[in-house]
């Protein structure tokens, strides 16, 4: 485990998977992310690569060959080796390996970069494509769950979410068949919405994001509570498991999404796949605010 600290906040990140495991409110002794109960949901925030969500029939076709993967891809189940880590960032990388090319044949470096600036945490994504003369294909994207309610003499209903700008986006389906983009709509959020878990009865809340866009978790009753920031991430998911139910609410920047009903199974034709040339590097991440 690493741990990096400021006057605001105390972060420690797991190695194993490069994932935040407690975020720490130094003013309040809070903890602010989930804390992996196994009977509801047993994880804090895995990394997503190098799919995001699941591919339809669990596998995928890549130069005449056909491959399986799992829900959002195998980082988050691999070691990263800690390159750098001192009080305030921490640096974690993963590289292509025969492991990993049994079901993914790409030559790749993922790294994950943690930065504490007062109550922010900012995390990087850079990923680089190493080979020679062959392409990268490939999604990526954070999966944190941060505690709801966020103090004690708060209940889980009393929380809403909100975006800023407030602005109507694009709402796309999620079925167990995959995503229907086909009928996508537009969400009312250009108004706060209130949260219950029932709001999450069919899956994720998933929507088209268009610029720089703050999510925000918080209630009239506190003070406190969570934000995500993010510059340029296509899509955002809002998911807390049901009917198992916790307290808790993933706010998810993902560049990439899972497969659509009506998928090829091409990678290369995939919805929302980034492509980098060999050498190009993709560098791109995400803000959380503690308050």
């Amino acid at each position: 485990m690493i741990t990096i600290k400021n006057e605001f906040l105390t972060v420690t990140i797991n190695a194993h998977g490069a994932e935040l495991t407690s975020v720490i409110d130094n003013h309040t002794g809070r903890e602010t992310l989930w804390q992996a109960d196994p009977a509801v949901w047993g994880r804090h925030a895995p990394v997503l690569f190098p799919i995001v969500g699941a591919l339809k029939n669990g596998e995928y076709t890549y130069d005449g060959q056909t491959y399986k993967m799992g829900q959002h891809g195998f980082a988050r189940d691999h070691d990263f080796t800690v390159t750098e880590a001192d009080d305030k960032h921490a640096v974690f990388t993963l590289q292509d390996s025969e492991a990993t090319r049994t079901n993914y044949p790409f030559a790749f470096t993922l790294t994950l970069t943690y930065t504490l600036e007062n109550n922010n945490i900012s995390v990087r994504y850079h990923v680089t494509n190493p080979a020679a003369d062959a392409p990268l294909y490939f999604s990526v994207g954070g999966h944190p769950g941060f505690r709801i309610p966020a103090t004690e003499d708060t209940a889980y209903t009393d929380y809403y979410m909100g975006f800023t700008p407030s602005k109507s986006h694009v709402t796309i389906p999620l079925s167990a068949a995959g995503i229907d983009y086909a009928h996508r709509t537009l969400a009312a959020t250009d108004v706060n919405q209130m949260i219950s878990h029932e709001t999450f009865k069919n899956d994720a809340l998933i929507f088209a994001l268009n610029g720089k866009t703050k999510f925000s978790l918080r209630s009239d009753k506190t003070s406190h509570g969570v934000s995500l920031t993010t510059e340029d991430a296509p899509f955002l998911g809002v998911w807390s498991a049901y009917p198992a139910q916790g307290d808790y609410v993933c706010i998810e920047p993902w560049w990439g999404i899972a497969d659509t009903t009506d998928a090829s199974g091409e990678l290369t034709e995939k919805l929302g796949i980034n492509k980098l040339a060999p050498g190009e590097v993709f560098d791109h991440g995400y803000q959380i605010t503690i308050f």
